[in-house]
């Protein structure tokens, strides 16, 4: 079965919040070029997730424990696609830089 991927940036306008690591399929990127809504998270969709139209969700501004722990609980649960996000998460919402 697979998961839903989490990106985290640890660029240098990036903090690193302790709990952002125990989000399960947590990774790392040097930077994702959206500097001012640091901490960056990236949330990838399932495959599951993606058949069921799921896309990547950014979230800028994850900065606390209790969000690291909102993300972590939608990504156990299946994150993009499968399961609903918690509400608080909308306020974390961002766009995505252009390339």
């Amino acid at each position: 079965m697979s998961r839903c991927t989490v990106t985290v940036c640890r660029g240098s306008f990036c903090r690193e919040p302790d709990r952002i690591a125990e989000i399960p399929g947590v990774r790392t990127s040097s930077c994702l070029d959206a500097c001012s809504q640091a901490t960056v998270v990236v949330v990838q969709p399932s495959a599951a997730g993606r058949r069921a139209g799921g896309r990547p969700v950014w979230l800028g501004l994850v900065n606390d424990e209790f969000v690291a722990d909102d993300i972590a609980a939608w990504v156990r649960a299946g994150g993009p696609g499968v399961a609903e996000p918690p509400a608080v998460l909308d306020l974390y919402v961002v766009t995505r830089p252009a390339s």
